[in-house]
């Protein structure tokens, strides 16, 4: 897994590239903060060699929970996050983004 940020000098907004190595699955959704959790608004790429890839616009100045949701039914942390941080679900965890 990885996430690459690249700030933009023209405005408060940082593109990131997030990258999940899974073959196996059929599809991988990027939930967050962002989009309000939502399971259909950010599905990623699937690749030839097995990597789903999504790049998206962030403001900067904050911070974004998230987490990938695999075939619909295995939610999934990203180890190359800035942390893990408490869902207020019980001991669920998200992972977050510092921009």
């Amino acid at each position: 897994m990885a996430i690459k940020k690249q700030f933009l000098k023209s405005k408060p907004v940082c593109k990131v590239t997030f990258e999940v190595l899974n073959p196996e699955a059929e599809q991988i959704v990027l939930l967050g903060e962002f989009n309000e959790w939502n399971q259909t608004s950010h599905p990623m790429n699937k690749m030839k060699n097995g990597k789903h890839k999504i790049a998206i616009d962030l403001e900067t100045e904050r911070n974004y929970a998230f987490k990938y949701l695999v075939d619909g039914n295995t939610w999934m942390l990203e180890e190359d996050a800035d942390e893990q941080v408490e869902s207020g679900m019980g001991a669920e965890q998200n992972s977050l983004i510092a921009l």
